[in-house]
């Protein structure tokens, strides 16, 4: 080794120890910093100078040039990186599932819930005082006034259940612009990282670092998969479809149900569009983003993202008791609901509307019922087009029907919570409803009917449920539903969160910066800077006392 080149070397491990301390104060310096990865450094040695290649030697002469800086490189683990998010993802579903159920829960226990809790028992107990004396004026327009107030109230608890299904709308659009955005963003910190790196002189960990957090968020929204092409791109796939490739993105659209106004979730890519340029709704059966036909289930994978957790929770219409049935006629009776209990029990919001209306039904249309059963059992006929429109026992003479309590705004819809209202006629006068035949009989069979209304245990909260109940305690029963439901939906949450925090624990081990042994390094970088220096030294000596003392 000449004195110069051993000048080289000493050089190059000046250079490089010093690079490595760069790296361990860069690393010591964003030991906070949220998404941040350890950078660890790649030392190799240069090309050696091959002074001779004499064929009887055992091997080439050669002389070492030092230590290159070869590369920072981040220190990631794939496996952990994907469980993560692919857990994260699955804790965003459920989180969401369980923020609906407590909303839930706050509707029914605050002041509406708890007004109408008690307005259901104040028309139970008016059933019971109009049956002990059915002839009792101030009997029947207690009842009438509680009928009333039922409706009331129930109209408003329900109209809290729409409000906060119109939230979950709204959550969803925002959900849809947020992962678009992201997907921009990590599209440019792809074609920003691969400008940077192209030249195979630099990384940018940095901007690494951004790519990843972006794509950590991006995990909580919605089922992802990520793979990487021979430039060091990130390509995304969402459900299944590219979503982030090599220099674009592929948007999600919204198409907005005229009807309803909910938002669903399209691929734009795949939608067919009319000359206006407005997506055609018949082609979105093929450009959905979620299958929302298959079950939910860790299994199958079928439970992660944020996303698709706030759709499934808000559901597709205003469900109503219709919802609560198992088969249906549609589409050969076009008046039957499209609707089956099976498309709405996923849904905990559309499931309590159903549940809850369920309660409003049968409470008006049996009151109603009874009253109308008492004037054809008085009159002895089995239809009311058969009266003649003489009757004067609970028949309108405006209408010669029978006088029904709760009135619907539209035929069509039945009796649902936001079509119902009071007759107003029997608001105005409670005598039209005085239980006394006109040859002065009290009618008490009709008033037993109300109570047994209440007190027969015949309804069912929902098709899958097999304990009855009655009128009187169902709404009682519907509420410790929701409690269960939240209960068990806190739990599985709970258990999701301890899940991705051990997996976060491992994986920040992993990447995370450990100030222990960023001072090991450094150290342990300082102690070889030092030595190069003290090589330099003693080659500079050595050049020294050559040159003065030898005279060479």
């Amino acid at each position: 080794m000449s004195l110069f080149s051993g000048l080289y070397v000493g050089t190059s491990g000046l250079q490089t120890a010093q690079n490595a301390l760069n790296t361990v104060a860069h690393n010591m310096t964003n030991v906070d910093t949220e998404g941040y990865t350890r950078q660890q450094v790649s030392q190799v040695t240069r090309p050696y100078n091959t002074i001779s290649k004499a064929g009887s030697a055992v091997s080439y002469q050669q002389v070492g040039l030092g230590v290159s800086y070869a590369e920072v490189k981040q220190v990631r683990d794939f496996f952990l990186d994907r469980s993560y998010r692919r857990e994260s993802g699955r804790g965003g579903f459920y989180d969401v599932s369980c923020d609906a159920i407590e909303e839930i829960e706050e509707i029914f226990q605050e002041l509406d819930g708890e007004t109408f809790s008690n307005a259901l028992n104040n028309l139970w107990v008016s059933v019971q005082e109009l049956d002990k004396d059915p002839a009792n004026s101030v009997n029947q327009g207690v009842f009438l006034h509680r009928c009333n107030e039922f409706i009331t109230r129930a109209q408003a608890v329900y109209e809290n259940l729409v409000e906060y299904q119109d939230d979950l709308n709204f959550t969803v659009k925002q959900k849809v612009d947020k992962i678009n955005s992201l997907g921009k963003e990590i599209e440019d910190l792809n074609e920003r990282i691969l400008k940077i790196e192209s030249g195979k002189v630099e990384h940018a960990n940095d901007l690494r670092d951004q790519r990843n957090q972006k794509v950590d968020e991006l995990s909580k929204m919605a089922s992802m998969s990520l793979a990487t092409d021979v430039d060091g791109n990130f390509l995304i796939q969402i459900e299944g479809v590219d979503f982030v490739t090599a220099g674009d993105v592929k948007e999600i659209g919204l198409y907005v149900d005229p009807t309803t106004e909910f938002y669903t979730p399209y691929w734009k890519m795949l939608a067919e569009y009319d000359t206006n340029g407005d997506v055609i709704p018949s082609s979105l059966e093929s450009a959905r983003v979620f299958d929302l036909s298959m079950e939910i289930s860790t299994e199958l994978n079928t439970d992660i993202g944020g996303l698709k957790s706030a759709i499934v929770a808000r559901g597709d219409h205003r469900a109503t008791y219709k919802d609560l049935q198992q088969t249906t006629n549609y589409p050969t009776d076009p008046d039957a609901n499209p609707y089956v209990y099976d498309d709405i029990k996923e849904s905990v919001v559309m499931n309590v509307m159903a549940e809850f209306d369920g309660l409003i039904h049968d409470v008006t249309k049996g009151i109603n019922d009874t009253i109308e059963k008492a004037v054809l059992d008085y009159y002895n006929i089995s239809d009311v087009s058969l009266l003649t429109g003489n009757e004067t026992y609970l028949v309108d003479d405006s209408t010669k029907l029978p006088y029904k309590i709760f009135t619907l705004s539209l035929d069509k819809d039945g009796y649902t919570t936001t079509n119902l209202s009071i007759n107003e006629k029997l608001l105005q006068a409670p005598s039209l409803l005085g239980f006394v035949r006109p040859d002065e009989i009290v009618d008490q069979k009709c008033a037993d009917s109300l109570k047994n209304l209440f007190a027969e245990e015949t309804h069912l909260l929902n098709p899958e449920v097999k304990t009855k109940t009655n009128l009187a305690s169902y709404y009682n029963a519907l509420i410790s539903q929701v409690s269960s439901t939240g209960f068990v939906m806190r739990g599985i949450s709970e258990s999701q969160e301890i899940t991705v925090n051990n997996i976060a624990s491992a994986r920040e081990e992993v990447v995370g910066v450990s100030s222990d042994e960023e001072l090991s390094n450094m150290i342990m970088f300082q102690n070889a800077y030092n030595a190069s220096s003290r090589f330099i030294n003693v080659m500079n000596e050595l050049s020294e006392h050559i040159i003065n003392t030898l005279g060479m």
